[in-house]
């Protein structure tokens, strides 16, 4: 039996939260975890500190099925069957999300900025190593950076906000040294955050992102 591919067209569903502010810092493109959904992730980033200076846009994934007896809607961003082809189809899905947005929502001098959870970590730093327009940061927390991006590819990010809940059990304390050993080496900017917590973006990581982006520099060129 031989095994065959074919590309089709699909719809990803982005939310969009509009910024209060006349002068937005910028845009702030954010992945959700795996079995969840994008309004979950728009929650955390509109608790955040200062969510209100910022084009908020929280990206699903593309993948969707049914999560339990309810069939509440989840998402995943991928799996391991056609991965290199799963990750090219997310790549230009989050790139043409971001032309859309940038045109639509235009800031002067604004910084671009990636948040990701779990499985949606690896997204975000895929997305800013892909992404054609300086990269200010990648906010993660609870996943890994992708083993394909080098430090080559890592270098097109300014900064990174690296978190861990001591108690997770889905994300490593080795793995989150090998991953910040990994962006030291890229000579990229990295500021760490340990939580006494388990595998979730809580209310108080979203404190933490907050302040984090209003000390964060203008954007590498």
């Amino acid at each position: 039996m031989n095994v065959h591919t074919i590309p089709v067209t699909t719809h990803g569903r982005y939310l969009v939260e509009a910024p209060a502010s006349d002068a937005p810092r910028g845009w702030l493109f954010a992945f959700h975890g795996y079995s969840e959904h994008a309004t979950v992730q728009m929650a955390r980033l509109r608790a955040m500190p200062g969510a209100d200076d910022w084009v908020c846009v929280s990206v699903q994934a593309l993948h969707r099925f049914y999560r339990g007896t309810r069939q509440a809607v989840a998402a995943s961003w991928m799996t391991s069957e056609d991965r290199d082809l799963a990750i090219r189809d997310n790549i230009a899905y989050v790139d043409a999300v971001i032309e859309r947005i940038v045109t639509e929502w235009p800031v002067d001098g604004g910084a671009l900025v990636f948040a990701g959870f779990s499985q949606g970590v690896a997204m975000a730093f895929r997305a800013a190593c892909a992404s054609v327009r300086p990269v200010a940061a990648v906010i993660a927390l609870g996943g890994d950076v992708p083993p394909e991006l080098d430090a080559d590819a890592l270098r097109h990010i300014g900064h990174v906000f690296y978190g861990r809940g001591d108690h997770d059990e889905w994300y490593s304390a080795d793995q989150f040294a090998a991953d910040q050993e990994c962006v030291r080496r890229a000579g990229v900017d990295l500021t760490t955050c340990r939580l006494d917590d388990d595998h979730a973006w809580t209310a108080g990581f979203s404190d933490a992102v907050g302040h984090f982006l209003q000390g964060l520099a203008s954007p590498r060129h």
